[in-house]
């Protein structure tokens, strides 16, 4: 199956585009299958953590962040994401939520923790691999003792007939879940796949009590 490119020029995550806060998510609904799900697993992935400081990588225009605060009211989220327009519009989305949003790169420092939750939605599928094995393995340093991360993204299926979301392969660089679960690993986190539909994936990891970078 050929991928066309579509997703990458929405994801605020590349500085080469324009971005449309408008239009996105009604593109990001149209582009991939199962979007909503997707961003449903992912905050149910954070159900049963007491998270009162959290950070997103690649919080785009504020839907994550959105559906993450309903959940998790009395947090304070610290969002990241290299868009300024698609962060103005999350200013804009989250108003009445207590929040920090900075322009800042996923390959530069992470904003200071510690935080009980970091989440992230289809962004960390733009950094090839040894990125997100960097990203990974800073992670440690900003979480909280017993700390989660959830990561909701494209991924690289076992079967190619699941490849079924359109990518810009110079800019989209998914890897598959077993690979993230090792760079996690080797970060000296915990991991396991809490939800997976042909070229999705969350994945939680967890920061053991007691470890701390």
């Amino acid at each position: 199956m050929v991928r066309q490119p579509g997703l990458s020029r929405y994801y605020g995550h590349v500085a080469d585009f324009e971005w449309d806060p408008v239009g996105y998510l009604e593109l990001v609904r149209n582009e991939v299958p199962g979007y909503d799900q997707l961003q449903e697993e992912l905050v149910r992935a954070t159900a049963d953590v007491g998270a009162r400081a959290i950070l997103e990588l690649g919080c785009g225009s504020g839907e994550t962040a959105q559906r993450v605060l309903d959940a998790h009211p009395d947090a304070r989220l610290t969002g990241v994401d290299t868009s300024a327009q698609m962060l103005a519009a999350a200013r804009e989305a989250l108003v009445d939520h207590d929040v920090e949003l900075l322009e800042r790169r996923l390959q530069e420092p992470l904003p200071d923790g510690p935080f009980d939750l970091v989440v992230s939605a289809l962004a960390v599928h733009h950094l090839d691999g040894p990125g997100k094995a960097e990203l990974f393995g800073r992670l440690p340093r900003v979480l909280a003792p017993g700390g989660r991360v959830v990561l909701a993204d494209l991924v690289v299926p076992d079967d190619p007939a699941d490849l079924v979301t359109p990518i810009d392969r110079d800019r989209d660089q998914p890897s598959a879940a077993a690979d993230q679960l090792t760079w996690l690993r080797d970060a000296g986190l915990e991991g396991r796949i809490a939800w997976a539909e042909a070229d999705l994936a969350v994945i939680v990891a967890a920061l053991p009590v007691g470890d701390r970078a």
